[in-house]
């Protein structure tokens, strides 16, 4: 009797064309026979054309057996960072799930490498610098709360200072 078994490799009808630098870390099943593949750039989703990378992905819960994922969606690019809003919620049933759940997870909070929430004049903002695959530095964006006026003059110009203490802030002295 084997003490561990090693995970089947994934179906070379179901790879998603990788990166030269990408690589499999966890695949499985979905209920609708889809596949869903976790790599170190990112996740690929049944019936999607491209990668979402693990910055791009604002939220993911796993139910035990349904993983929840609320994507970013860019609604403006500012000198120095994106402003993001919630995508459609995509839900996959993961019957046998392997170790998907857990790199998800891991690699998303992974991503995160400077977060705080701000309150503004009017509403509040999250300043997220995120680590990108294959890039150096960070990728930085913000998410205003509901009902924040996201174009208003004075709440532009506080995200943009609050944006750029936080830039400052990460970047290493010489």
């Amino acid at each position: 009797m084997k003490l561990f078994r090693r995970r089947p490799s994934l179906p070379a009808a179901s790879r998603p064309p990788l990166a030269p630098s990408e690589r499999v870390v966890a695949w499985c099943l979905d209920s609708a026979e889809g596949v869903v593949v976790a790599t170190n750039h990112g996740l690929w989703l049944p019936g999607a054309a491209s990668r979402l990378g693990w910055h791009e992905i604002h939220k993911v819960a796993w139910s035990g057996r349904e993983l929840r994922i609320i994507p970013a969606e860019p609604a403006e690019e500012r000198t120095g960072y994106t402003v993001l809003t919630d995508g459609p919620a995509l839900t996959y049933l993961l019957l046998e799930p392997g170790e998907v759940p857990d790199q998800v997870r891991t690699r998303v909070t992974r991503s995160v490498a400077y977060t705080t929430h701000h309150p503004l004049p009017t509403g509040a903002v999250r300043v997220v610098g995120r680590r990108v695959s294959g890039r150096d530095g960070l990728s930085w964006a913000v998410r205003y709360d509901a009902g924040t006026p996201a174009d208003a003059d004075e709440v532009v110009a506080a995200t943009d200072e609050l944006v750029g203490a936080a830039q400052d802030a990460t970047t290493p002295s010489d």
